[in-house]
């Protein structure tokens, strides 16, 4: 049976591109549903969805939106009509793949189909708008932005080029998907975070963990790890979480670059998964080169990481909030959680001499997280031990096994250093 691609495109501007992509997959065997996202001129090519139903499903009809001509509203609702329609079409299983075509409008729209899609399945943007800061159109989803090199504005020698391998990229993403791919043993998956200052502890507590038989999915915190992290655990991919660096919280109570937005540390305590959280680099927040820290961190303690990269340590009142925070999230799990605090720091600058060393916000973190979880609801271990110490990452995976294996063997509340 043949393989569908939903293709979308604004047939009054784009017709000419639609129909060689079009074109393109038919010769590669594949059946395409054409959508039009277009507004205000006639369309140049006949749609299999065409642009009323868009407009009618984004919640405006189309003669109200050519009347208004306001080029924002038209996007915005020809964005949720194309998510409604495409959603539509792969929950029936009447596309297995989509692919969008346009500059700054078109990609928007095609992104918005996209990026609630699930994991897997074959999503290709070709655009005029694939460098850059693109997170706005990926989001944490796995969405393809293929280069057009020129304007999507009629066939040439180089569009020509650019839109056959993009039709070809598609197809070969198609095929795998339908034949499975590579197979993969059943195991459970653990989603652990990671930063650059927590390496040692994260990469051995995975050793331990795939020793163990697990498979481990490592997401670097730095906003978009953290959600995309929180995703599959929403979407019932993951078995548990080793959840060691939530210094994306860290960003979002001081104001940084990399904070994951509200709801990080929601999912596993949603989806009743176990979960090991800890602190990792909850002592500093990002920020750009040294000239795009605010003036009002000026007089405090900096760290330039690199030439992109500014760290700022956070002090004891930010760390006391960040503390409530992540207990405040941790408070609602619905399965097994357990909070191990290393009193020694957090990360590899939070050390004994180190750049961040700061005993009385370590300390202040440690309160806040403690003053404020249930110990009806978390586990605790305040542990005499340094975040990156190999017998601080072994304890946590021994915790994260014991979790899968729905032991109870931890008391509520111990102090001490691990064994």
């Amino acid at each position: 049976m043949a393989a569908t691609v939903a293709l979308l495109a604004a047939l009054d501007t784009k017709a000419d591109d639609a129909a060689f992509l079009r074109a393109r997959l038919r010769a590669h065997g594949h059946d395409v549903t054409v959508i039009d996202v277009g507004v205000l001129g006639a369309p140049g090519l006949d749609p299999d969805i065409d642009r009323s139903t868009v407009a009618a499903r984004g919640g405006v009809e189309l003669a109200q939106l050519r009347e208004r001509r306001d080029r924002s509203t038209a996007v915005a609702t020809m964005a949720a009509g194309a998510a409604a329609v495409v959603a539509e079409l792969v929950g029936a299983g009447r596309a297995d793949a989509v692919l969008a075509i346009g500059g700054g409008a078109g990609t928007t729209i095609g992104s918005a189909a996209m990026r609630a899609l699930p994991l897997g399945l074959p999503k290709v943007i070709l655009t005029t708008v694939s460098s850059g800061d693109t997170a706005g159109y990926v989001g944490t989803s796995d969405i393809v932005l293929f280069p057009s090199l020129v304007d999507v504005a009629g066939i040439n020698r180089i569009s020509a080029v650019t839109y056959a391998r993009a039709a070809d990229a598609l197809s070969g993403m198609v095929s795998g998907a339908r034949d499975g791919g590579q197979q993969v043993p059943d195991r459970p998956l653990v989603a652990a975070t990671m930063f650059g200052v927590t390496t040692a502890c994260v990469m051995r507590a995975k050793e331990r963990l795939e020793a163990a038989g697990c498979e481990v999915l490592v997401f670097h915190a730095t906003g978009t790890g953290g959600r995309t992290m929180e995703r599959l655990v929403a979407e019932g991919l993951v078995d548990a979480v080793l959840d060691l660096t939530t210094t994306e919280w860290a960003d979002e109570i001081v104001g940084g670059i990399l904070g994951a937005g509200p709801h990080r540390l929601e999912a596993a305590a949603r989806a009743g998964i176990p979960q090991v959280v800890s602190l990792g680099a909850t002592d500093m927040a990002n920020f750009g080169p040294p000239a795009s820290v605010p003036r009002e961190y000026a007089d405090r303690v900096l760290y330039r990481h690199n030439a992109e990269n500014t760290l700022l340590r956070v002090d004891a009142h930010e760390a006391g909030r960040i503390g409530r925070a992540i207990a405040g999230k941790l408070n609602a799990a619905t399965g097994p959680a357990t909070v191990l605090i290393p009193t020694r720091g957090v990360s590899a600058l939070d050390v004994d001499g180190g750049p961040f060393d700061d005993p009385e916000a370590r300390a202040a973190l440690a309160a806040a997280l403690l003053a404020d979880l249930d110990p009806d609801v978390v586990r605790v271990e305040e542990l005499d031990l340094h975040l990156n110490d190999p017998e601080f990452a072994d304890l946590a995976a021994s915790r994260v096994l014991a979790q899968i294996e729905e032991k109870t063997m931890l008391p509520r509340h111990t102090t001490g250093a691990a064994r």
